[in-house]
């Protein structure tokens, strides 16, 4: 005998090509809701992970800009101005201070690269500070300088890859016709590292001409000091910016907010669309079937047995469609992340789409529901089918 469930799948099949698009318009749904969904864990992750990968809480810089201070750091853009070295002999003498590390960061144009030139960047780094800082940094072959004045530089993953250069080689600095040694070729980072080509800061000052300057020095703080109380003290220090890490994060999520909120509006208005195609395809299904119903109900259906299986017919449809969409979902990923990163401003490194088991569960349950608050009315109109006005109808009227 026949299940309840059996009967309303067979149902749905009556009519494929009505139940088929109406399934597809969940599924664009699921799409959307398990996109954003992934979209909202994967963008704070990933900010998160960026500033925690700079591994200071507190960047200063020359006086200017504090979004393009940020930029510095965040996308490796060239500082506006610079600071002298002495500042840190100032810093260290704070309590609040664990480690600081200074840098240098340099852009020379080549006209060696690609058809029309580029530019080339460098960062001056202190070898034994910057490290502890970027821990997250391995090496593919060599390692980090030994010595600060050394004429010597190691390679991010994609600078590597496109100098052609392996541990030993020398390359030459456009524009100062100065030539220095490999050391080292970092693994690939997924961060702005991976194209930076690293050198000492002493030897940059040296070769770039700017003797006891830096662009940038990272602060990382001891465990429990009050930030907001130690930026204030920084804002003493003559013609420098200071730029929170976590200032910049939060003005970031903030400028970030106003595409979620475009993306939840076009949420919604998809998820309403399915909900109007669910109760389109299952008043047509009830209208059809009208004599039928009433027939069901003369042979001793209950009103709470048609109530039923009429909202398995609209569960069972958007269970496939919630399961196709999320399918659809984790397939086009990668395609959603790539749009997401064309349209907005800063887009942190790694994935900004994350999907788990968990987040696609919650979002085929929420279309379910809502497929099944769509159904409550077509299910409702179908429970009050009189028998004898059914039977005597050639075509019912809801």
């Amino acid at each position: 005998m026949p299940t309840i469930t059996g009967i309303a799948y067979k149902n749905l099949r009556r009519k494929r090509v009505r139940s088929i698009l109406t399934v597809f318009g969940i599924a664009l749904s699921t799409w959307v809701l398990v996109s954003l969904f992934g979209f909202n864990e994967g963008y704070q992750s990933s900010l998160n992970k960026d500033i925690d990968n700079l591994g200071f809480q507190v960047l200063l810089t020359a006086k200017g800009c504090p979004y393009e201070a940020a930029t510095l750091m965040l996308q490796g853009g060239k500082g506006l101005r610079y600071m002298p070295e002495n500042t840190l002999d100032s810093l260290r003498a704070n309590p609040e201070v664990e480690e600081l590390t200074p840098m240098l960061m340099q852009t020379v144009f080549d006209v060696n690269k690609g058809e029309d030139g580029g530019v080339v960047g460098y960062l001056g780094i202190d070898p034994v500070t910057y490290p502890k800082m970027k821990t997250y940094l391995t090496f593919r072959q060599g390692g980090w300088f030994q010595d600060a004045n050394a004429l010597e530089a190691v390679l991010g993953y994609e600078a590597g890859e496109l100098e052609q250069r392996e541990v030993g080689d020398k390359i030459l600095i456009p524009e100062k016709n100065v030539e220095v040694m490999v050391v080292g070729i970092l693994n690939r980072s997924g961060t702005q590292d991976d194209g930076t080509i690293f050198m000492p800061f002493k030897t940059m000052q040296n070769i770039f001409g700017v003797q006891d300057q830096l662009t940038s020095i990272g602060i990382k703080l001891k465990k429990d000091t009050d930030i907001a109380a130690y930026e204030e003290k920084l804002y003493e220090l003559e013609d420098v910016q200071v730029v929170s890490m976590a200032q910049v994060k939060n003005t970031i999520s903030s400028l970030v907010s106003t595409a979620r909120v475009m993306v939840m509006s076009i949420a919604i208005i998809a998820i309403l669309i399915a909900m109007v195609g669910v109760m389109n395809t299952i008043l047509m299904s009830v209208l059809e079937r009208y004599q039928e119903i009433g027939i069901m109900k003369s042979l001793g259906a209950a009103t709470a047995h048609i109530f039923r299986l009429i909202w398995l017919e609209t569960a069972i449809l958007c269970f496939i469609g919630g399961i196709i969409g999320s399918g659809l979902s984790i397939a086009l990923s990668k395609a959603t992340d790539a749009l997401i990163r064309y349209v907005l401003p800063y887009s942190p490194t790694g994935s900004l789409i994350r999907i788990d088991a968990p987040l696609v569960l919650r979002s085929i349950g929420i279309i379910v529901l809502i497929g099944l608050v769509s159904g409550i009315y077509p299910a409702w109109r179908a429970a009050r089918i009189k028998p004898i006005e059914a039977i005597r109808s050639s075509e019912g009227e809801l």
